[in-house]
Parts: C-alpha cells; sequence; structure tokens
C-alpha cells in the first residue's frame, strides 16, 4: 500500500531540486498512481497544491517557532514541515495528532531518526497555538497581505499600486479559492443534449453547477481528471475556462471567417472559432514547439474538427502567405500569468524583475510579427492571463502607438454580471482613464467567478484607397 504522503514529500522535494512547473508535474504524479482510491488521490493533490500556495505562510510560522530558520533546514526536514503544518491548519479532516505522528515516522523511515523529536516539537507548538498564530502588524499593509494570502512582496506591491489595499486583498482572497474544473459545451449541442452531458457527470458523482456568464460552461467540482469522462473522451466537453470563451466570443467571428490563432497551445480559442466559423470558415493555429503543436492536434482529434490546420511557428516570424489574410486574429501572447496563479500554483515563486522585462519586450515581438496577418478591416483580439498594467493597459498604449489599429469599443456587448465586474475593476484602478476604456476588460479573480484575464480589441485601419494602412 502506498504512502500518500510520502508521495506528496517527494513530489514537494523534487521541485525543490529540479524546478519545472507543479501542476504538470502533480498531473504526471497522479497518472502514475491511478491505481490509487478516488479519496487518496483528492488527498494527494489537495495537500502538494495547498503546501505549495501557502509555502510563504508555513515558513513564516515555521520560522517562529523553530530554533533553525527554514532556509538552514535539511530540504527533506523543510518540505516534510511544511506539508504537516498545511495539515494542521488547512485540512479538517486530519486530526493534528496525526499530522504530528505521520511527519515523524516519515522522518525516521528517510534516515533523519536524529530529528524526530525536533519535528515533532514544531508541529506540536504549532498545533497548540494554531487558533492565535502571529501575523506581521496589520497596519504594515504590504508584509501582513504577503504572508497572510502567501504571495510574493514584488506581486503585492504592484497591485497594492494599481489597485489599493481593499481590491487587493479582495485578488488575492480569490487566487486563494477552491477553483472548480470549466468543461464547456460544443455550440452545436441543443439545449436538451447539454441536459443529458450534466446528467452523466451528476451520476458519475460530480458536482455541477452552470457559469452565471456562458450557459454552455459547466463547473465541476469533486473532478480528479476531466480525462476519465466519456463526454470528454468523445468530444462533448472541453476543459476552458470562461475568461477565454469571452475573449473568443467578443472578437465577432463570423460564419466563412478566416482566424488566425498564433499562440494556440492547448487548442482551446481554436476549437471554439472552429465552431463559429462554420464548415465554410478555416482556422489557421500554430505556437512554438512540437510539444504545444501536439498538444493541440490531440485536442483537435479528440474534438473532431477538420476545418482546423496546425503549424509549428515562432509567431515573432510571421508565414508570408498568410499576410493580410486573416478576418480575425487571436493573439492570447505568453504572459506572466498572475490571473491564473490559483491553477499554477508556484508561478508567483518564479517572478523577478528581469524576467517581467523581457516578457514585455517578447509580446512587443510577436505583436509586430502576428498583427501582420490582419487584412484591412479585420480585428485583433489581443489576450493575457495576467493581471498587470504593464502587460495589460500598457500594451494597448502600445499597439495604438506603434501598429496599424484602431480600438474596438465592445464592453457594452459583455454579458450584464461580467461587465458589473469589469466596472468594478474599473472603478478600483488607481491610473489614468484612458479615452478607449471601452476596448478593453480585465477580469479580477475574486471579483468575477473565472480566471483573471484581460482582452483588448483592435481593428486593422484603411487608408484612403479603402487598403490596410502601414502605419
Amino acid at each position: 500500500m502506498e504512502n500518500v504522503r510520502e508521495i506528496v514529500l517527494d513530489l514537494l522535494l523534487t521541485l525543490e531540486k529540479d524546478g519545472g512547473m507543479s501542476h504538470r508535474l502533480i498531473s504526471d504524479v497522479l497518472n502514475k498512481y491511478d491505481y490509487l482510491d478516488v479519496k487518496e488521490k483528492r488527498f494527494l493533490k489537495r495537500l502538494a497544491e495547498g503546501t505549495l500556495e501557502r509555502q510563504i505562510e508555513l515558513d513564516y510560522y515555521l520560522n517562529h517557532y523553530s530554533s533553525l530558520p527554514v532556509r538552514k533546514m535539511k530540504p527533506l526536514i523543510r518540505c516534510l514541515l511544511r506539508m504537516s503544518v498545511y495539515q494542521i491548519l488547512y485540512m479538517d479532516s486530519v486530526p493534528d495528532s496525526a499530522a504530528c505522528n505521520e511527519a515523524c515516522k516519515l522522518a525516521q523511515s528517510r534516515k533523519f531518526q536524529n530529528l524526530k523529536g525536533f519535528v515533532n516539537g514544531v508541529l506540536r507548538r504549532i498545533s497548540r497555538e494554531k487558533e492565535a498564530l502571529p501575523l506581521p502588524d496589520r497596519k504594515n499593509g504590504l508584509e501582513w497581505l504577503c504572508v497572510k494570502y502567501s504571495m510574493p512582496e514584488l506581486i503585492t506591491r504592484e497591485w497594492l499600486e494599481e489597485y489599493g489595499e481593499a481590491m487587493t486583498e479582495k485578488i488575492l482572497q480569490g487566487l486563494l479559492e477552491i477553483h472548480p474544473v470549466s468543461l464547456r459545451m460544443p455550440e452545436t449541442l441543443s439545449d436538451e443534449e447539454m441536459a443529458e452531458i450534466e446528467n452523466h457527470l451528476q451520476d458519475a458523482g460530480v458536482r455541477t453547477g452552470k457559469s452565471p456568464y456562458d450557459s454552455r460552461i459547466l463547473l465541476a467540482r469533486d473532478l480528479e481528471g476531466a480525462e476519465s469522462l466519456s463526454d470528454f473522451q468523445k468530444g462533448s466537453l472541453t476543459v476552458q475556462d470562461a475568461s477565454s470563451v469571452l475573449a473568443v466570443k467578443i472578437a465577432g467571428i463570423q460564419k466563412g471567417n478566416l482566424v488566425v490563432d498564433a499562440c494556440a497551445a492547448p487548442g482551446g480559442k481554436s476549437i471554439l472559432a472552429s465552431e463559429l466559423v462554420g464548415t465554410n470558415g478555416k482556422i489557421i493555429c500554430g505556437d512554438l514547439s512540437s510539444q504545444k503543436t501536439d498538444k493541440i492536434a490531440e485536442n483537435i482529434a479528440r474534438m473532431n474538427k477538420n476545418n482546423i490546420e496546425i503549424y509549428e511557428w515562432d509567431a515573432r516570424e510571421p508565414k508570408p502567405e498568410w499576410i493580410g489574410k486573416a478576418d480575425v486574429l487571436l493573439l492570447d501572447i505568453p504572459c506572466s500569468g498572475w490571473g491564473v496563479m490559483g491553477k499554477k500554483r508556484d508561478i508567483k515563486y518564479h517572478v523577478t524583475e528581469e524576467g517581467l522585462s523581457e516578457l514585455e519586450d517578447l509580446q512587443k515581438s510577436i505583436l509586430r510579427g502576428a498583427s501582420q496577418y490582419v487584412k484591412p478591416g479585420g480585428i485583433l483580439l489581443y489576450s493575457t492571463c495576467t493581471v498587470r498594467k504593464q502587460e495589460n493597459r500598457d500594451m494597448v498604449a502600445w499597439i495604438l502607438e506603434n501598429l496599424p489599429f484602431t480600438p474596438e469599443p465592445f464592453c457594452g456587448e459583455l454579458p450584464e454580471a461580467v461587465l458589473e465586474g469589469v466596472r468594478e475593476e474599473k472603478n478600483a484602478f488607481l491610473g489614468e482613464v484612458s479615452a478607449w476604456e471601452d476596448c478593453f476588460a480585465q477580469l479580477l479573480p475574486g471579483v468575477l467567478q473565472m480566471d483573471g484575464f484581460f482582452f483588448a480589441k483592435f481593428r486593422r485601419k484603411m487608408d484612403a484607397d479603402g487598403n490596410g494602412s502601414e502605419n
């Protein structure tokens, strides 16, 4: 019988040693131990994700109660203490005594018998005082928010400067909420077919609810992986957040359009666009590596789409044969990912000022190249899954200044429930109000029930002869 806590311990050690993205490693580990009981897999997933997500807070408590700073601990002991404190504080189904005892057993079985007493002492003290654990002074808003919501100072400070303390805390709370799996049903399905799919999910023990923003999106809880669902396997469901769906739909794609999806992996936007253009339309999509294009191809095949062409490309270098041909360009550009940290929990630990600056330069290079696909009068739909002024509002200004596009207002077309959240974000934003506010929307976690996301809509200019303007 597998020791699930030991699996999590090894997973955390692997991430600490080798780096990588936690959501991919957790998925790989769950696949490796697919024979585990459903409850054991849920325990594994929550313990691994929660320990990573709350690491700053956990380390703060450990540094308070341990005679040895966290940074000086042996890696195994550091990871073991973090995951054990997480169980004590956030997993009500685990008795504190069990968290302490299992940690001591693991320390002994991994050849750290001499540290059993240390591990036990730290955990017992935290367990005894867990109702009144120390936090930084609330008056020091930055440090308090960083520890309470386990967010690095660089990110928290930026949001405080952009939104103030109340909205920043709302965003941080939203990122820590438990997120259901967002499952989209194809545009081609009838109401009866969609109801049947929902019944199938409920029969499989999945709790479902409708998204308040799109009737074709089901929010699924108690679902370990969509891959196991028969409706997913036969192409009646795909994993796609409401924010991504909104971005595609607001682009105004019409039957018969040619749509280019320039940074397409894993293919969700291309698949939805293929449904919107119909059998006479066409989608051209691609991404930077074969690993990404293979994933796109896998999803397209599962969803039975035959009007999509896939290419491996560098979006900075436009393909000459498609320049000036696209009715719509979907450009979900590589970004910092600050809007999806609730799902990709270790993004926040890899952020640097230098890395952010390099990312903004990359985004501009991709925009210069990929924007050439848009035909005169065509649409550019720019999007990111982040909550950063520099990659969003500032990039809108850069596009309007440097590329031959004009703002295309769309906010009035948003569902009212989404528009309320967009208004709340714009009212809270501390920067200057732009003349082109209605051409973009910033969706905030904690304000709306979806990922943090940004999209902006532009139309390519026409010159006096009705041709595309070069500037």
